[in-house]
């Protein structure tokens, strides 16, 4: 789960990490007057979005003047920003956040993520902070400097020092770098986060450092399980895939792809594999779609709705291996939707395990026009066929 920027840094004030002055707006009202609160010559407005790269793609803006700051807000809220990071019909954007415009000396990176193959939390930085932080590190990775921290002794001081030194700060500098960082590690235990960000953090004119941007991912099995109830309120469905939000509510791991032949298939692995299939046929799936090892009629019957609603889908693969979920079932659930939801397009349907001589006459008698295929590799091939046909 992504948070927005605003909702992020109201988690950085909870455990020390020093933020600029800002607040959150959903008119242009609201924005005029939080500039007023802030006063100042020059104020930031902010486009609210799950999304990398908004300053380039026009959603960040100074204003000079209340009339810039609500002029600004006005031309941003209700459209759709698109960055590097988004496809072509971009993010809305709900909210802006007004910030305090701030003397920039210098503008650097930190971060931290898990990592999957030393099994530990490992701090990112660069001083070669700000927008190209990407390129950065695609093209100069000798710029990024890493601290891996020993999860039983947790962040040393030392190791902040040894950051600081990397990334060419003064003695105070390092000073204040330390305690951001162990505040970023309390905050990356304490909320189960995946990873977290600030791009930039700046120091000042004054010597003073600040997050001035700010990015949190949370590990969806935290609020799964409930153990992050107040960030789970937090949740903005409306940066997230309509589709795969609905697939969410009924127990469907779902993902929107670009294809145009929908998938259902039970286990991530399976899934994965029939995918690459498709492809090596000459098709592209039109989404991933796991109904689950202890799948039932209904979800099989909701995981079809969800397939057959997008315009794209011009086929669809039922790839099924029945061990804890019974292939005559599946092909109720199947016959049902076909029904129900009036499936125009071609359905092949591969059944293999428990029960699946059952499952295969349910769909032989159905009278639909259901094809059915032997193996994963000739439902890939008749799929692909009856799309390109």
């Amino acid at each position: 789960m992504n948070l927005h920027e605003f909702q992020a840094k109201h988690i950085f004030s909870q455990f020390g990490i020093p933020i600029p002055r800002g607040f959150v707006a959903r008119s242009a009202a609201e924005a005029r007057s939080a500039a007023q609160e802030l006063g100042g010559s020059v104020q930031v407005v902010k486009a609210q979005v799950h999304a990398g790269g908004r300053g380039k793609a026009g959603g960040v803006k100074l204003a000079k003047s209340l009339d810039e700051v609500g002029e600004y807000t006005e031309g941003m809220l209700g459209t759709r920003l698109v960055t590097h990071q988004t496809d072509e019909h971009g993010m809305p954007i709900n909210a802006v956040m007004i910030e305090e415009g701030l003397d920039i000396a210098r503008e650097i990176y930190l971060g931290a993520l898990v990592d999957r193959a030393s099994k530990r939390v490992v701090f990112m930085g660069s001083a070669a902070g700000g927008m190209d932080i990407e390129e950065v590190a695609a093209t100069e990775p000798e710029k990024i400097v890493t601290v891996r921290v020993n999860p039983v002794a947790g962040l040393q001081p030392y190791q902040c020092r040894q950051m600081g030194f990397a990334l060419g700060l003064t003695p105070v500098q390092i000073k204040q770098l330390t305690q951001i960082m162990k505040g970023l590690y309390r905050c990356f235990e304490e909320r189960d986060l995946s990873l977290i960000e600030i791009n930039p953090l700046i120091v000042t004119a004054d010597d003073t450092l600040l997050a001035l941007d700010a990015k949190i991912n949370v590990d969806d099995n935290a609020i799964e399980v409930n153990r992050q109830a107040e960030i789970a309120d937090m949740r903005d469905l409306s940066q997230e895939d309509e589709t795969e939000v609905q697939a969410a509510e009924h127990g469907l791991n779902y993902i929107t792809l670009d294809g145009n032949i929908g998938c259902m298939v039970n286990g991530a692995g399976l899934a994965m594999a029939t995918m690459d299939v498709i492809k090596l046929h000459g098709g592209e799936p039109a989404n991933f779609l796991d109904v689950g090892g202890g799948t039932n009629k209904e979800r099989v019957t909701e995981a079809f709705k969800i397939i057959s609603a997008s315009p794209d889908v011009q086929g669809i693969l039922v790839n099924i291996f029945g061990g804890i979920v019974r292939c005559d079932m599946i092909a109720e659930g199947v016959i049902a939707a076909v029904k129900e939801v009036g499936v125009n397009v071609p359905v092949v349907v591969r059944l293999e395990g428990t029960n699946v001589e059952q499952g295969k006459q349910l769909l032989a008698e159905s009278g639909l026009d259901i094809i059915p295929a032997d193996d994963l590799t000739d439902g890939a091939d008749k799929v692909v066929g009856a799309v390109s046909a």
